[in-house]
């Protein structure tokens, strides 16, 4: 069950990121830093304050509390990043310390207590609390690239075709595997995206 779990959370965190980057791959380089609002973030906002979250929580995971000393959460909302290389590498950077970590968790990781500002979790615990919270600001993310003024490419069912996805799903036999599998197999050569 435990090994399912870890297995199953990882697929989830990959699936999260896979639609991060499917929205950051649609919007041109000055969408990444618009923001609406004095009291809005932009995407390129949102994406340093993650990073920052993700190398403060996962590094020395088992050994250390997860608000690191060095961690500057208030600077992860200033709005200075300046080009996309620099929002991709923070992106690329925070995503690879949180799933390097998970995959080095063994099932007896589970129960053992960790610290996230001196407050106890499970290790179970402190990965369903990022689980909750990276796909909170993901989900602003796509929310905030869907309302760009580009040609939206649906990272999910495109409106109008419930209809015919679920014909396609149910003409399938039953069958047993996690669901963000079909999104992030590799693709085969030969195959239409």
């Amino acid at each position: 069950m435990q090994k399912d779990y870890l297995k199953s959370v990882i697929s989830q965190f990959e699936y999260y990121k896979l639609l991060g980057d499917k929205t950051l791959a649609q919007l041109p380089d000055e969408a990444l830093f618009r923001q609406y609002n004095a009291e809005s973030n932009s995407i390129a906002t949102i994406i340093k304050h993650l990073w920052g979250n993700m190398l403060s929580r996962w590094t020395d995971f088992l050994t250390t509390d997860g608000e690191k000393e060095w961690r500057d959460r208030d600077g992860e909302f200033a709005n200075d990043l300046q080009s996309r290389d620099d929002v991709i590498q923070k992106w690329q950077e925070g995503w690879s310390v949180l799933l390097g970590t998970l995959r080095t968790l063994q099932e007896d990781d589970l129960a053992q207590i960790i610290y996230i500002r001196n407050q106890g979790h499970s290790v179970l615990e402190a990965i369903n609390r990022q689980l909750a919270h990276y796909p909170y600001h993901i989900g602003q993310i796509v929310f905030i690239g869907k309302m760009m003024d580009t040609d939206w490419v649906s990272l999910s069912i495109p409106k109008g075709e419930s209809r015919q996805f679920n014909t396609d799903k149910f003409a399938k036999p039953k069958h047993r595997e996690h669901f963000t599998d079909e999104f992030l197999k590799p693709e085969q050569p030969g195959s239409e995206t």
